[in-house]
């Protein structure tokens, strides 16, 4: 196999998706069908909309039309809609919306009482599909139920914690939902146990796959980015070490 192009994959990565708040400037970009551009917007560290990031009209930036909490994830979808996948309970939630049907609300709607909830996403407008996904599902492929709406999105990388019975069990893991075929994979990190990492304040925070190689690469909080060797469970190097 050619050598890896670690370069390339920094940058690939610092454009890969991450949770909000942190990586609210990593959200898609997203375009109305009328050719109006959306905008993300990060709503500060202070106040009653504290680390929220809300999706608007970038002509109508005090009219919300999405809101999302504390680790949301935005995914791009064909035509007009938008993606998003969160932590929801002991299960993922993957919800999709179409934006051109999206109504605006006022920023007083959820103003101090979202953050604190459990509640993920906000939005004034049902989305068009759902469905979720228990995050203790066992190594491997399984077959799952997926709304046709979501049916477009070819692969999608999702890091999530695991249930480990000891601390030499995996603590993560990356479910790669392929929603085309209805399946999802799931690859326990056989690297991110809590005998050699400090799960909680370290984590995996993002991750993809290189269309190139086709290895699967990422970045876990307080440690550095990786990549993956080919079965996606254990790591092969570290591609930059921060300090933790």
């Amino acid at each position: 196999m050619p050598e890896i192009n670690t370069s390339r994959l920094r940058e690939l990565l610092a454009r890969t998706v991450g949770p909000a708040p942190w990586y609210w400037k990593t959200f898609p970009k997203l375009h109305a069908a009328s050719g109006q551009p959306f905008s993300w917007i990060h709503r500060g560290e202070q106040g009653p909309l504290a680390y929220l990031v809300t999706l608007v009209l970038e002509q109508e930036p005090n009219k919300a039309r999405l809101a999302l909490n504390t680790y949301c994830r935005p995914f791009p979808m064909p035509s007009n809609q938008v993606g998003v996948w969160c932590p929801e309970g002991r299960s993922i939630r993957l919800t999709c919306f179409d934006t051109e049907k999206l109504a605006a609300f006022d920023l007083a709607e959820i103003a101090g009482w979202f953050k604190q909830s459990s509640e993920r996403i906000y939005a004034a407008t049902e989305p068009l599909a759902e469905f979720e996904v228990p995050h203790a599902l066992e190594a491997g492929m399984h077959k799952v139920e997926v709304p046709a709406d979501f049916r477009a999105v070819d692969e999608l990388v999702v890091p999530t914690s695991y249930p480990a019975k000891t601390d030499d069990d995996p603590a993560f893991a990356l479910y790669v939902f392929y929603p085309q075929a209805g399946l999802v994979e799931v690859l326990p990190q056989k690297w991110f146990t809590a005998s050699q990492y400090e799960v909680g304040r370290q984590w995996i925070t993002r991750a993809a796959r290189d269309s190139e190689s086709h290895r699967i690469f990422g970045e876990c909080f307080g440690v550095g980015s990786f990549l993956l060797q080919e079965d996606g469970c254990r790591l092969e190097r570290w591609m930059d070490k921060s300090g933790t």
